[in-house]
């Protein structure tokens, strides 16, 4: 994978360094990027230091020393303290790009506040767990000015496979809000299947197998279904992520003046989850709430 031309993005500070951000800034560093990285947690940050990538002690040194930032942080309050952090060291025509999950109304405030200071922002939220990130093969659905973007377009080739420029600053998280819609609704019926198969007296694994070739197929399936058989919820995305992306879905479309109620159900059910202490657990342990007390 080629790194970023010197002409589009001269360094690279990475905030946010959890089960998506690492594997995608050790990407850039392995592409040839200069890559600074700050997170709370410091032991991510000293094992990225080993790696051969820089260190910040704080978001504004990250803003002073590079040329486009990069969030990948797990909420939307946590964004927007960051931002607070950064923003007054920005230097003019920075890009900020926020490629976590973040809520579509602050979204487009934060584009408001920087391009009023003459910076450019982009929201560029991810599908593909830790397995896309990993690997490079990240969905990138991206929200902004054509300007901002084919300046982003060489750090996204990096990270992703695939690119879609939904239109202007916030579409992104709209379509993210969709994909977690699509993500959260599907686990739900897979674990439902599967576990029918299992109750009713047939091996799920080869249920599963069945149902791989058919209408049913999905990447939900063939992924989280396995993890739900094997009984391995190693977390690629924790079920509390998940909730907060559900969470975030329905107050968008109670902004919009409509009602998601299979989406709010679901969520329901991952608030059991959590509440059973299993929220840490990756989001197709989901399952397992069908083996709760109702």
């Amino acid at each position: 994978m080629a790194a970023p031309s010197t002409r589009n993005a001269h360094s690279i500070g990475f905030i946010g360094l959890g089960l998506m951000g690492r594997p995608m800034a050790l990407n850039l560093h392995a592409a040839g990027v200069p890559v600074c990285v700050y997170n709370r947690s410091q032991a991510v940050v000293r094992d990225l230091l080993a790696a051969g990538l820089s260190t910040a002690a704080t978001p504004g040194e990250i803003a002073r020393r590079t040329d486009t930032v990069i969030f990948m942080l797990p909420d939307t309050p946590t964004v927007e303290t960051v931002m607070d952090a950064l923003i007054a060291d920005l230097p003019p025509a920075s890009l900020v790009i926020d490629m976590g999950t973040t809520e579509v109304s602050v979204t487009r405030a934060l584009g408001a506040r920087l391009h009023a200071i003459g910076c450019d922002f982009i929201d560029a939220p991810v599908s593909g767990g830790t397995i896309g990130a990993s690997a490079g093969t990240l969905s990138i659905m991206v929200g902004g000015t054509e300007r901002a973007v084919n300046r982003a377009q060489p750090i996204f080739d990096i990270l992703g496979s695939q690119m879609v420029h939904v239109g202007p600053t916030g579409t992104g998280q709209i379509a993210k809000a969709a994909n977690q819609v699509i993500v959260g609704l599907t686990i739900s019926a897979v674990g439902e299947a599967l576990k029918l198969a299992e109750r009713a007296g047939a091996d799920p694994a080869r249920v599963r197998d069945a149902l791989k070739g058919g209408f049913a197929a999905s990447r939900i399936l063939e992924v989280h279904g396995q993890r739900m058989i094997s009984g391995d919820f190693t977390p690629g995305g924790k079920c509390t992520t998940q909730r907060k992306d559900l969470h975030q879905a329905l107050k968008l479309a109670q902004e919009h003046g409509l009602s998601l109620p299979t989406t709010a159900q679901v969520k329901d059910q991952y608030d059991r989850l959590i509440d059973a202490g299993l929220g840490d657990l990756d989001h197709a342990a989901l399952i397992k709430v069908l083996d709760l007390a109702p």
